[in-house]
């Protein structure tokens, strides 16, 4: 061996080793950048770089016919710390003397962690010396982001406290579900776009225009130059009533939840305007529960049934063939139709005999629509589907939903073979297909005075409170029949609620008129009967019938139990027409008030300072004088005495839960907001209870939920 070999290899060994260290450091350190701080050193290119950046529009919002905030685009952060600015700003020592308190503060702000745990968190950050450490593991609100803010160290800048965020932009809709197919879906990268629903029909008015920025040194500060500001997007009002579509879809999940059904549409639309008021699409889950899962009422392609009978007996009345007198022996409710069995739902019980037109309509009789429809169509089946299309049932509507399905009425001249059986199905509901808002539409028409209009969902497009533009309602055909014909079935459909199957949808407060359906749903190529035999039931009406304001479908599908549109759809009808009667009843108080009497009103709690405004403009009397001058809220309880109402000023403690029994729900929900908890209602009219005590010590950032009765 050569004199100091050996001493040469060690050394070389040791000088490769050190090599490969250094290495395996600079790969670890380049890993360490690429994905655990990745953002950070993007957002400190972004400080020194930045040429051509997008700035992103404000998405518009989406508000009800009754101005309510139905979906916005609200900021929601991510909350980081910079652990190694804290230091080179020599902050290091000031974390830690206020380590405590931001830990408190967190813990009040994010009550599902605690101190004790945002200690060791932020504690363990700060060993590992980390550039961009979350704080957080949720998103939070803009509210919780200024909260976390005004904390000591948090409230320097970036470069001197290491607390920094990213920003995101989210939509959301503060009635949650309510209306959710109608209004429709965003992606999670809401720079995706929308999915479907009024965000996609509008997705190119509500989404504005983006910005454009670079970053410029000027006098040795970096600065955000704006090319080209960004414009935000314009907000859409709809149709929708948030009261009616809450009542429609109350009144129809309750229902499907009875009858374990498998979907159900419930649509409300005001005649004389178009205007889609309600839009529910129930459909049950794997769990059991009704949720909004697709468009059912423009999209789904269901036979009618019987509410296509109303149409059939119109075409007949039309062209002079029958009147309302008109009679057809159904004889024992069976009658052969070309080789096919034709029934009534009571054959079973010996059928109808001998009825009128009127009767056949309100028994809902397949023998006697099928029967006319059959004698003075059957050599000229078209005849019949001109004088459907006449009366522009089949009328493509484009309503502008993605996803939507037109009509389907296919005559002799669509079709290579017309069957003889064709016709007399085709007449009572079958071998047609409609989506539920077509139908609705057809009977809005009937009392509309024969005016058919187009269904509309938006009303008008809307920036900075200004209406840029409205949408006028679209008429589709200005007279579907003759007044004859139209008078003649207007009596008919009230018939058919005052004395055929359909009185479950009546109402003691007023007349509705309509038509049930019971259709039996297709299996497809295994036809209708293949193993359990499938229902569509429905009913499609207006009211009230004298001056119709609102018409509306019920349509529910697959329900246990015998089915009966009258009394499973029907029934849903009533409860949905007598609360939106009763959400419009006004009557003049003048009339009911006894002069000699003195009325002191039931006053809530809350601000008196509103309360004594309110009092004093209906010269009502109360002590309002004893209430100090100023603009700011003043709370207090209110009694009643015979003569005025007692205004009494509370004594609050900001570190304790104040009482707000007895308060309406806006004033409530502002004195508890202010003081930093985070509220929950449930139900309507006075606050009744709350899920923290009066007097308890306050902690902000807790969850306090009312209940509310009237």
């Amino acid at each position: 061996m050569i004199p100091g070999q050996k001493y040469i290899i060690r050394r070389y060994t040791f000088i490769l080793l050190v090599v490969t260290l250094l290495i395996i450091a600079v790969i670890g350190k380049a890993a360490v950048i690429m994905f655990a701080e990745r953002q950070y050193w993007k957002d400190v290119a972004d400080r020194f770089v930045r040429e051509n950046v997008t700035i992103p529009a404000t998405r518009g919002n989406i508000i009800s016919s009754d101005g309510k905030l139905m979906a916005s685009s609200l900021p929601e952060y991510k909350i980081f710390m910079d652990f190694v600015a804290v230091k080179n700003a020599n902050n290091d020592t000031t974390l830690m003397n206020h380590l405590t308190e931001i830990c408190e503060g967190l813990h009040q702000i994010f009550p599902d962690k605690s101190a004790r745990e945002f200690r060791r968190h932020i504690l363990n950050g700060r060993k590992k010396k980390s550039r961009n450490y979350q704080l957080y593991p949720k998103r939070i609100s803009y509210i919780e982001y200024k909260e976390v803010k005004k904390l000591p160290v948090f409230n320097l800048n970036k470069f001197k406290g290491g607390f920094h965020e990213l920003a995101y932009n989210q939509r959301k809709k503060p009635f949650g579900s309510l209306a959710a197919r109608t209004l429709g879906d965003m992606y999670p990268d809401m720079s995706l776009g929308a999915k479907n629903g009024i965000e996609l029909t509008y997705d190119s008015i509500l989404k504005g225009k983006n910005g454009i920025t670079h970053r410029q040194k000027v006098m040795n500060k970096y600065l955000d130059i704006v090319d080209i500001p960004p414009v935000d997007g314009c907000d859409i009002i709809t149709t929708i009533d948030v009261d009616m579509q809450d009542i429609a879809e109350k009144a129809l999940v309750d229902q499907l939840k009875n009858l374990n059904a498998q979907s159900g549409v419930a649509i409300v639309m005001e005649v004389a305007s178009g205007e889609v008021k309600a839009n529910v699409n129930m459909t049950r889950a794997g769990d059991g529960n009704y949720y909004e899962m697709r468009n059912n009422a423009v999209s789904n392609l269901m036979e009618p049934g019987s509410t296509f009978k109303t149409a059939s007996i119109m075409v007949a009345l039309e062209d002079g063939y029958i009147t309302p007198d008109y009679v057809v022996d159904t004889g024992n409710g069976i009658v052969n139709m070309h080789g096919s069995n034709m029934k009534d739902w009571n054959w079973h019980h010996g059928g109808y005999g001998k009825i009128s037109v009127t009767q056949i309509l309100g028994y809902s009789s397949n023998v006697g629509v099928s029967t006319i429809i059959d004698k003075f169509y059957g050599s000229n089946p078209q005849k019949f589907i001109d004088g459907l299309r006449r009366m522009s049932i089949d009328t493509p509507l484009h309503l502008g939903f993605a996803g939507e399905a037109s009509p389907r009425i296919l005559g002799p001249k669509e079709r290579s073979y017309f069957a003889k059986t064709t016709l007399p199905w085709m007449s009572i509901g079958y071998e047609t297909m409609f989506p539920p808002i077509y139908l609705l539409n057809f009977y809005n028409a009937i009392a509309n005075n024969g005016v058919m209009v187009k269904p509309k969902f938006v009303k008008a497009i809307a920036k900075n409170g200004d209406i840029l533009k409205e949408f006028p309602t679209e008429t589709v055909n200005p007279k579907i029949c003759s007044d004859t014909t139209l008078q003649q079935i207007q009596y008919m459909l009230q018939k058919v609620v005052s004395d055929g199957l359909a009185k479950q949808a009546g109402s003691k407060q007023f007349h509705v008129s309509g038509k049930t359906g019971t259709a039996q749903i297709s299996q497809g190529k295994q036809g209708y009967k293949n193993g359990k035999t499938k229902y569509l039931v429905s009913f499609c009406g207006y009211f009230p019938s004298e001056k119709p304001q609102y018409s509306c479908i019920v349509s529910i599908e697959d329900p246990s139990g015998y089915p009966s549109g009258g009394v499973q759809a029907g029934s849903v009808f009533s409860r949905i027409a007598e609360r939106i009667y009763a959400k419009h009843l006004y009557k003049d108080l003048a009339q009911a008030k006894d002069s000699t009497a003195i009325m002191i009103p039931d006053v809530k709690n809350g601000d008196i300072r509103e309360a004594a405004m309110v009092l004093n403009t209906l010269d009502i009397h109360s002590n309002s004088t004893s209430i100090p001058a100023g603009h700011n809220p003043v709370w207090g309880r209110v009694t009643r005495t015979a003569n005025y109402a007692d205004l009494k000023k509370t004594n609050s403690n900001e570190r304790l839960v104040p009482n707000v029994k007895g308060m309406g729900a806006k004033d409530a929900v502002f004195l508890l907001e202010s003081q930093g908890l985070h509220v929950r209602l449930s139900g309507m009219g006075k606050v009744t209870q709350q899920s923290i005590p009066p007097g308890s010590y306050l902690h902000k950032g807790q969850t306090i939920i009312l209940t509310l009765k009237h």
